[in-house]
């Protein structure tokens, strides 16, 4: 309409009618709330519980709104509630960038987003942010529940989508047309994961409270410290050996070796990072691959007694195999050990020396039974069996509940209490052994392990964190003695519900009447670890050996990635192309009355989406704001594209007369 309606000028007197506001129906508000609601319940484990409260809350008062049929809160009060939550958020992470902070405050801004929905825009806005809540779930727990949680939650947000084009659709097609949706995008999404150029670890940094919440095996050991493992079932490691597992008497999984004594607490020995000292191979080997879960230390608990590692790993001179880095996910690494190898038969004098330190003033009983011990002893080895002589006729209780102990923790133990757990047997006699001169140390780590029928995988888990010492003869090396086994042997062979005295509470995994739930849970287990190993160990190596069995290379398979990201693009356009085609009107003339009606609304004459032709005109006719030339002239052109639209021909010729009439249209 260029010299025509081009040129109009809206006119202070003219009227300008504003857009219809799109009023969500209560389906679609159904759909909203419950999508955001799927998407918020999973946090609950792990965000703080104010957040997940306020969040819940907001999510009942927008579902109450819409049960009353009332208006949105007014925005005034909506700024108030974010700038309250923007500052519950600084106040409880003390910042607000890592991932902590960030999704609580996505939370939040979800449950506002839904309090001020009114249109369509605002609907699909806060379904993406919902799609964003899911995405950020995986940050914390990959496991095949949370996927199938956002599995859940993302046809919701789906079928939320498809209720937001289509208002009077009924539920059951809004949810079929979510589902295909996602089964058209399996095939893709398959294709994406097994091709597409993988990256070692995740694109996201952990940051420092990442495993605040986590408990587990620490570098330091105190009366009670394992005790408190006793009855936490998470798993700790898989161990997936070449050959058959080793005897259960083997089973030692060594981690932090601990020499410094302050007469309660054990410490590592400073400088202990260094080059191993020899040691004789003996006995089998064992190769086994070893999936650890993170817990945030640089220890990767191998089995007694490892070899050296991979060149990633570090070989300490307590014989303890390292990582370079803290294991802040979940890693496999292939190592070999040699359970009957003697160690440290070189020791140097300074290891030595440190081994045989005790802090001055206390447990005194404990010293002197040392020197009655250790009197007339020809060798360590008749000192050595003295003391296990002596601690088997001790009558010691294992338990997993022991008391307190006060200042001195091991004469308390050994004259006292009778009653402790692998720490206090292994501290008590690591302290003895000092006290006659012997050089001891204590181990601590995991013993033992479950094997799963279904896979065959050994599991490790928090229950079976040990602790035991060794000690060091002329000769021999380091020996192991593990002092819990002289009073409580079935620990080692039977594990440690066997081992506890009759009558003492077990942990429910643990009742000989819970067989039936320990089977479901290793069938579960089973199933975890094969997506743990096949989904989520899918790492840069074994991309490359599956698509070397395809016969590609690594240049090839980038050159692929390439090729199916550009296809994918080009699609992308194709189809976009086709959908803004396909909503293009075919008929010129009405494509000729939509530009039109168009133009008019540019300068403030809005059709509305009730009026027909007819009826447009009457009321424009009516505008006293407008020339009566422009009215008349306005009026004339919607009849007759009412006619041409409903009569029964329109020529050429007709055509090319309404566009004539309709840049002929002048404003003063």
């Amino acid at each position: 309409m260029k010299g025509g309606l081009s040129s109009l000028r809206w006119r202070p007197g003219l009227r300008r009618t504003a857009a219809p506001a799109i009023t969500l129906t209560r389906q679609q508000c159904t759909w909203l709330l419950a999508t955001a609601a799927l998407s918020l319940a999973p946090h609950l484990t792990w965000l703080p519980t104010w957040i997940m409260g306020f969040g819940f809350v907001l999510l009942g008062w927008r579902a109450l709104l819409l049960w009353r049929g009332s208006a949105p809160p007014p925005r005034l009060v909506l700024l108030a509630l974010v700038i309250a939550a923007a500052i519950g958020v600084r106040t409880e992470f003390d910042h607000f960038f890592g991932k902590d902070p960030g999704v609580a405050l996505l939370a939040l801004l979800l449950g506002l987003k839904l309090l001020e929905v009114r249109v369509t825009r605002d609907a699909l806005a806060a379904v993406l942010l919902c799609f964003f809540l899911q995405l950020s779930l995986f940050f914390e727990d990959q496991s095949i529940p949370v996927a199938g949680l956002a599995l859940v939650a993302t046809l919701s947000g789906l079928a939320a989508m498809a209720s937001l084009t289509d208002a009077n659709g009924r539920a059951r097609e809004q949810l079929r047309t979510g589902t295909l949706l996602v089964v058209q995008g399996v095939p893709f999404m398959v294709l994406l994961f097994v091709l597409f150029p993988r990256v070692d670890g995740p694109l996201w940094g952990l940051p420092a409270d990442a495993f605040s919440g986590r408990t587990g095996l620490s570098d330091t050991m105190s009366p009670g410290s394992i005790s408190a493992l006793g009855e936490s079932s998470e798993i700790v490691f898989r161990a997936d050996f070449d050959g058959p597992p080793p005897r259960p008497d083997q089973r030692y999984w060594r981690g932090p070796v601990l020499t410094d004594f302050d007469g309660r607490t054990w410490r590592p020995r400073a400088f202990a990072e260094g080059a191993a000292p020899f040691y004789a191979v003996e006995g089998p080997r064992l190769d086994y691959t070893l999936t650890l879960e993170p817990h945030n230390r640089r220890w990767l608990l191998a089995l007694d007694v490892p070899a050296a590692g991979p060149d990633a790993h570090l070989f300490t001179s307590d014989f303890q195999l390292l990582a370079r880095q803290p294991v802040q996910s979940r890693i496999r690494v292939e190592l070999t050990s040699h359970p009957e190898s003697s160690i440290g038969l070189t020791e140097n004098e300074a290891a030595l020396a440190a081994a045989r330190r005790l802090p001055p003033g206390f447990n005194p009983r404990t010293l002197a039974l040392a020197d009655e011990l250790a009197a007339g002893a020809q060798s360590h080895e008749v000192i050595l069996q003295r003391v296990i002589a002596r601690l088997r006729q001790s009558e010691l209780i294992y338990t997993l509940r022991p008391p307190l102990l006060g200042t001195d923790g091991v004469d308390e133990f050994l004259f006292d209490t009778r009653r402790g757990f692998c720490e206090h047997f292994a501290g008590a006699f690591t302290v003895l052994m000092r006290a006659t001169g012997v050089p001891a140390r204590i181990v601590t780590g995991y013993q033992g392990g479950e094997i799963n029928p279904i896979d065959g995988n050994l599991v490790v888990r928090q229950s079976h964190a040990h602790a035991w010492s060794e000690v060091w003869l002329q000769g021999r090396g380091w020996v192991r003695v593990d002092p819990t086994a002289l009073s409580a042997p079935r620990r080692i062979d039977d594990g440690l519900a066997a081992a506890l005295p009759e009558g003492e509470a077990l942990p429910i995994m643990m009742h000989p009447r819970m067989e039936w739930l320990r089977g479901l849970r290793l069938r579960w287990e089973a199933v975890s670890n094969a997506w743990n190993q096949r989904v989520l160990g899918y790492n840069p190596q074994r991309q490359k050996e599956l698509l070397a069995r395809l016969g590609l290379d690594q240049e090839s398979s980038w050159v692929l990635g390439g090729t199916l990201a550009g296809a994918g693009a080009l699609l992308f356009g194709l189809l976009l192309w086709w959908t803004i085609r396909k909503r293009r009107p075919a008929d010129p003339l009405e494509r000729g009355w939509l530009r039109f009606c168009t133009a008019l609304a540019r300068h403030g004459i809005v059709r509305q989406a009730w009026e027909g032709p007819h009826q447009f005109g009457v009321r424009v006719a009516a505008e006293t704001s407008l020339p009566p030339a422009a009215r008349a002239a306005i009026r004339a052109i919607c009849e007759d594209y009412a006619r041409l639209r409903y009569g029964p021909t329109c020529s050429a010729d007709d055509l090319r007369a309404l566009r004539t009439r309709i840049n002929a249209i002048r404003l003063p």
